[in-house]
């Protein structure tokens, strides 16, 4: 045998064996696995890059249980909706790479009902509360960080069936009232 045809003989073995390594094993008996409240991401948006585009919008993510605002840079400008979905989604891929991270997936459930007044309304579909999460004053920080840093929001409110929600600012308390930045400075590392 050729020293080439047994390179690619011994590629051919190195292949099949890392190919038949990644299944994923299984368990004696079927469970229930319920899929986390959406909207879910797409991955143009979570792995697309984070500086390309005229446009720059700010969104709010976690580092070291600090709320963290992160400019990206986008094709056109973006209405309230689509920045929250875009913070719904999740850093990017290189900005996991530095350490960021949201508490969002899996916490609260939202979308804008509108902007008016300089205030966002954000309607909240549900919380975690059977996740045994500690961080939703996190992921309502990254909302209302990320929604006040639009020049038409001054103040975000949480609704639920049309009324205010109570959520929780950085100093614990609840407040059914519109939310500012300043409610969260506590949390916010200084850029």
């Amino acid at each position: 045998m050729s020293r080439r045809a047994a390179r690619a003989l011994l590629s051919a073995l190195v292949v099949a064996c890392t190919v038949a390594a990644c299944g994923v094993p299984a368990e004696d008996t079927p469970r229930a696995v319920e899929a986390p409240p959406g909207p879910f991401p797409s991955p143009a948006t979570v792995d697309g890059p984070a500086t390309v585009g005229p446009v720059t919008v700010t969104l709010c993510f976690v580092r070291d249980d600090r709320l963290v605002p992160v400019d990206r840079r986008v094709g056109r400008p973006l209405d309230a909706e689509a920045q929250l979905r875009d913070l719904l989604a999740g850093p990017s891929a290189v900005e996991r790479d530095s350490g960021l991270t949201s508490a969002l997936p899996g916490a609260i459930g939202a979308g804008v009902v509108g902007v008016a007044d300089g205030q966002a309304r954000v309607r909240v579909d549900g919380t975690g509360d059977d996740t045994g999460r500690s961080d939703e004053v996190l992921a309502f920080g990254q909302i209302v960080c990320t929604l006040a840093a639009r020049d038409d929001v001054d103040a975000v409110a949480f609704l639920r069936d049309g009324r205010p929600l109570g959520v929780p600012r950085a100093d614990g308390s609840l407040s059914d009232q519109p939310l500012t930045p300043a409610d969260y400075a506590a949390l916010t590392a200084t850029r």
